[in-house]
């Protein structure tokens, strides 16, 4: 999908994910909050798929004392982050690239969310090991991205719900059937037991779901 190099995309990014994803703000407080059991108060913190800077805003307003390390592969989206923190800049840097631009680390905690299932599985495991070479032991790793079962019809019955979802809450019905269809036809959407397992590879423990609705999981894990 190339909406992250369209500008029109790239400016209501904010606006339509909030609109398209359900509690995508308690998302981010929840994903704070599970990274904050084990990252100190002044503890470092990267943010991988970072670009609209929705998460880093929410990190670095609810955890003052953290710096914040965000990864986008889009400039443009990463110029979006940086307009959102505003004043919070000054305690996040920003690296364009993917993950392997990232600093080695070692981090104390490290998020993904809304990241991977633009991924294939060989990119999203080669994603997943950066991420964990780059973390503490022990430290806490926060998932969240379309993850739908295999059995017949279900991605077109979910995706079909999250459209419905999106329209009531404003967007328009004819965007909404076309982002879907885009979805369904471009994402490489693995099942939640590949999305674990995939996590288990590339050396994470004790996965669990903490957010599960409509298409979208969320799982907290351990590096």
């Amino acid at each position: 999908m190339s909406s992250f190099s369209d500008p029109k995309a790239i400016s209501d990014y904010a606006q339509n994910a909030l609109r398209r994803v359900p509690g995508l703000r308690d998302v981010h407080r929840m994903a704070g909050l599970l990274m904050a059991e084990s990252t100190p108060a002044d503890g470092r913190v990267l943010v991988v798929g970072a670009g609209g800077g929705l998460e880093l805003t929410a990190f670095a307003e609810s955890f003052p004392g953290w710096a914040l390390d965000g990864v986008d592969p889009s400039a443009d989206m990463l110029g979006l982050a940086k307009t959102a923190l505003g004043p919070l800049a000054s305690r996040v840097q920003l690296h364009q690239g993917y993950v392997e631009v990232a600093p080695k680390g070692p981090f104390d905690a490290a998020s993904c969310l809304l990241t991977l299932h633009f991924t294939t599985e060989a990119e999203r495991y080669r994603t997943l090991c950066e991420i964990h070479a780059r973390l503490k032991p022990g430290a806490v790793f926060v998932a969240m991205h379309y993850s739908i079962p295999d059995r017949p019809g279900e991605r077109d019955l979910w995706l079909s719900r999250c459209a419905a979802f999106a329209v009531s809450s404003g967007v328009d019905p004819e965007q909404a059937k076309t982002a879907a269809a885009a979805i369904s036809q471009q994402l490489p959407i693995l099942t939640p037991d590949q999305d674990e397992a995939l996590m288990k590879q590339a050396g994470f423990s004790d996965i669990s779901t903490f957010y599960q609705s409509l298409a979208f999981r969320g799982w907290v894990a351990h590096a």
